[in-house]
């Protein structure tokens, strides 16, 4: 199958993406963690804190600041039994397990690893692990590495200006061997949503960052001693304890060339040993075709998107202009621990236009320093929300699309459009009838592949998963829940919104409102 025709798939007719004979082998599940074998470890704090505090400017960052940074993070917070009740007569119970974090993933499979890059006072310079099972670092490759990385990724970051380096990678049979190719589509989504939690704890523990979706892939897979047929990183995220994090002249370093083969040859090949619980690997060739297509193999293949005029509402009679909402502020920590994804357990209640509001506005008002704009264009001119509203104060119930200039709602069509997204549904786990909101994430229906190929499409979907975290995290804060789907029909809401024609589709669902307790056990991991 060609490439073209297999993302085509992917968003527009997911059903193709699953042999017709899928079967998942849940005795066979891979752990969802990476675990690796006799390398040396370094044991991070057990205690996390309750609530942030801004740390001093410009203090050397310690290490206990980076392990409470990756337990927020990425770290092992909760244990949750569910109850699973049969549709047969006898109304068989059964339980189902899982370890939980305080990031969402698809069926809570976790296909990301992340690597630090770490130069801190109180532990060796090198390139670690982050073991979330037993939340600790373990060491791959010990020196200093600036010079290797920042020519990896011409320099955007300086990496001498960095105390810390993330690197979040992908290991696709963690996900594959439930979804089949449909993974591919998860993965991106996932990281997206795992460097958007990463921005919201560094910035408040003080920490400066910057995202970079271009790098040499096979020199930073080469330095972290990962096998690009099992494992590739997807994005790097830069932290810093200086106020912000300073790039020089993008012109100057075009000129240079660097390739990933010439930097592969100055460091030495690892063969750590890792562990997997899976007897049985099956193949994913579509996967390991898009992540090779994917790949930049010299620094000239890195690009800028050009500023663009984003299409500005006229104010009309359709338009809502929504009030400007008060100083909104809430403690991360306590929300983190409280977010939660309702899918049965929605229950229909009033949404006053403040808390749409908010929402809205502060969906889109956070810090995000990238190498696709160089900050100059804002994540909303590639992604943008639409929405689908009932039962909301002062909002006639419709389709619109929010403008984040003017902070106000376009109307699209007027009606009760919840039969319509529950009919859309391809697994009706959710119950639309009791979702007041029902958001969508839309962006560019070419995937930005004009510009950066087939690496685009992961660039949106990660961006895509940024701007869901900070949904989820803010609609918490503000008494409600959301759920993130895919498994929604992509041309049907195109064609709610009138976005097709436009070069436009909507790219995830999130159901957003009140809800109901759920019944289930659930244990903390945090001491």
């Amino acid at each position: 199958m060609e490439l073209e025709s297999f993302l085509h798939q992917l968003h527009f007719e997911t059903e193709k993406t699953f042999p017709p004979d899928w079967q998942v082998n849940w005795e066979d599940a891979p752990l969802p963690y990476k675990l690796y074998r006799g390398l040396p470890e370094i044991a991070l704090t057990p205690e996390v804190p309750l609530t942030f505090k801004k740390r001093e400017e410009n203090l050397n960052p310690r290490l206990e600041e980076l392990g409470q940074f990756l337990k927020y993070v990425y770290g092992l917070t909760q244990y949750a039994q569910s109850p699973l009740i049969d549709e047969t007569k006898e109304k068989n119970v059964s339980f189902t397990q899982s370890l939980r974090r305080f990031v969402p993933s698809g069926g809570a499979l976790y296909p990301n690893e992340l690597y630090v890059y770490v130069k801190l006072d109180d532990a060796p310079n090198g390139i670690y692990h982050y073991d979330v099972a037993h939340h600790r670092l373990i060491l791959l490759r010990e020196g200093n590495y600036d010079f290797y990385l920042s020519r990896s990724m011409n320099n955007s970051p300086p990496i001498s200006d960095c105390f810390c380096t993330v690197f979040v990678s992908t290991v696709f049979w963690k996900n594959f061997y439930k979804y089949n190719n449909f993974s591919y589509r998860l993965q991106g989504l996932d990281a997206g949503v795992l460097i958007g939690q990463s921005l919201e704890v560094a910035n408040q523990m003080g920490f400066s960052t910057r995202v970079c979706y271009q790098f040499l892939d096979r020199s930073i897979n080469h330095l972290l001693g990962l096998s690009q047929q099992e494992e590739s990183v997807y994005a790097v995220i830069a932290l810093s304890s200086k106020r912000s994090i300073t790039c020089g002249d993008n012109n100057q370093k075009r000129e240079e060339f660097v390739s990933a083969s010439e930097l592969c040859s100055e460091v030495p090949v690892l063969n750590h040993v890792s562990y997997n619980t899976s007897k049985r690997v099956i193949d994913y060739p579509m996967l390991r075709k898009l992540n090779e297509a994917s790949m930049f193999e010299t620094t000239q293949s890195f690009m800028k998107i050009k500023k663009n005029n984003c299409e500005k509402l006229s104010l009309d009679r359709e338009m809502v202009l929504l009030p400007f909402p008060e100083c909104f502020s809430y403690d991360l920590a306590s929300v983190c621990r409280k977010r939660y994804s309702p899918d049965s357990d929605f229950l229909l209640g009033n949404v006053s236009q403040t808390q749409l509001s908010a929402l809205l506005n502060e969906t889109y008002s956070f810090s995000y320093e990238n190498d696709l704009d160089d900050t100059e264009c804002q994540i909303e001119t590639r992604v943008s929300l639409y929405g689908s509203f009932y039962n909301t104060e002062g909002i006639p119930n419709g389709a619109y699309s929010y403008d984040n200039e003017t902070h106000a709602l376009r109307r699209i069509s007027k009606g009760d459009y919840r039969e319509f997204l529950q009919s859309g549904l391809t697994m009706p786990n959710v119950n639309m009838y009791q979702v007041p909101l029902c958001l969508h994430v839309v962006g560019d229906r070419d995937h930005l592949k004009e510009i950066f190929g087939y690496r685009g499409y992961r660039i949106q979907q990660m961006e895509a998963g940024i701007l869901v975290q900070r949904l989820l995290l803010v609609s918490c804060a503000l008494g409600m829940g959301g759920h993130p789907l895919l498994g929604f029909d992509v041309n049907q809401c195109d064609e709610l919104y009138r976005i097709g024609d436009k070069g436009k589709t909507s790219l995830i669902q999130i159901p957003i409102g009140p809800y109901r307790p759920r019944a289930w056990l659930r244990g903390s991991l945090l001491s």
